[in-house]
């Protein structure tokens, strides 16, 4: 009778962790004419795990002119949600970024410049530290506080920079967005809050990213990156929460 008692619980663990995926598309657009720039196309795999879904690695490839791929980027998330390990290339532009978690002590970073140099930095890592897509999952893993209007407080890693910044979530309204929840990134430093434009997020009730406005990653040029309105579109959305 124990053995079985135990088989049954090992059983009901097992089945508790179920694979999952999330598919989604963004579409970039100028700011100024709604021209299309580009298109991003997500696979986020990993895990239900208690009913909470849980990243592991995600993929994405950038597109244009339909599906001609010019840049793509790769994301795991073992070691924590809000500082995966990156792996960028821009190839018309000779640009690779490498951002590493290491252990969740430290990020290493290598950047292989448009100009052909290349850059090292190493980051100590604080719970407050946030890489990358981080930005999302900590959205989600703030979930009650930000859509109930709070602030959330972090600091954001530049990785040109090899060093972090002190930024903030808050609610915020803008015309552009139509979504559940709009939420702005803003400096929380006066000096860079002039030189550094917020960010602006929207986000569905179950806590999907909707809409991007801001600076991209993506090149315009050498000296300058894209600014513009990504709008997402869900394709495939996994059989468990997003928040909680």
């Amino acid at each position: 009778m124990r053995r079985t008692a135990v088989v049954i619980a090992c059983s009901v663990v097992a089945l508790s962790t179920t694979a999952a995926e999330v598919r989604f598309t963004g579409e970039a657009t100028a700011p100024d004419d709604d021209r299309v720039i580009y298109a991003e196309h997500h696979l986020v795999e990993g895990e239900c795990a208690a009913g909470l879904f849980r990243p592991g690695t995600q993929t994405v490839s950038y597109v244009r002119n339909g599906n001609s791929e010019f840049a793509e980027k790769k994301l795991t998330y073992d070691d924590s949600v809000l500082r995966p390990t990156v792996e960028f290339r821009q190839p018309d532009f000779n640009e690779a970024m490498n951002i590493t978690n290491l252990d969740d002590s430290k990020l290493r970073i290598e950047w292989q410049t448009p100009s052909g140099d290349t850059e090292n930095y190493t980051v100590e890592v604080t719970e407050a530290l946030v890489a990358d897509a981080g930005f999302d999952h900590l959205v989600r893993e703030h979930w009650p506080a930000v859509t109930s209007g709070e602030r959330v407080k972090f600091d954001f890693l530049a990785p040109t920079r090899g060093k972090a910044y002190g930024f903030v979530l808050e609610p915020a309204q803008d015309d552009r967005i139509k979504a559940a929840y709009t939420i702005r990134i803003k400096p929380s430093g006066t000096i860079l809050s002039f030189l550094v434009d917020p960010i602006l997020l929207g986000y569905n009730e179950q806590g999907l990213l909707t809409d991007y406005v801001g600076l991209t990653n993506i090149r315009k040029d050498r000296d300058t990156n894209y600014t513009a309105h990504i709008r997402y579109s869900v394709e495939t959305v996994p059989d468990c929460e997003l928040t909680r």
